[in-house]
């Protein structure tokens, strides 16, 4: 088989309707649109979802859900992730820097997931944790010098 024999299957390809060309063309003088009307006008059709004035569905429907703008600011790190941070203070800048929350992030909460071995010394007030990475990284020998909330 060569590229240049290669061609669709039977019936595959039809050819294209030439509407709007006389009476023995099959399509001609209303071109299919059938008489008058708003479907028979250039441009003349709905947007999606129009009903005809009739409430539309995705509006008679009930909203549902919610998108936190808060979200973006606020970030989650365990105790594995905080294994990465270069050094033995975490700051935000150092969690920044490290590549572990997002520049944009305000608050980080250390959870307990994962094992700490070395001491941190958490001095950033943005960055708390729960009672368990807490205790966790408190029995590692680190301290937290940032009054937490």
């Amino acid at each position: 088989m060569r590229l240049n024999t290669i061609k669709p299957g039977e019936g595959a390809k039809r050819p294209h309707l030439r509407v709007g060309r006389g009476a023995s063309a099959g399509q001609g003088k209303t071109c299919g649109r059938g008489v008058k009307g708003q479907r028979a006008r250039k441009g003349g059709y709905h947007k999606v979802g129009f009903e005809g004035g009739q409430m539309p569905l995705q509006r008679r429907l009930p909203k549902v859900g919610f998108r936190s703008a808060m979200k973006a600011s606020r970030s989650e790190l365990t105790l594995d992730d905080l294994m990465r941070v270069q050094g033995a203070d975490v700051s935000l800048a150092a969690l920044v820097a490290a590549n572990l929350v997002p520049a944009q992030t305000e608050r980080v909460k250390i959870i307990l997931s994962g094992k700490v071995t070395k001491p941190f010394t958490v001095k950033d007030a943005s960055v708390t944790a729960t009672k368990g990475a807490r205790a966790a990284i408190e029995a590692a020998g680190g301290r937290f010098e940032a009054p937490q909330a």
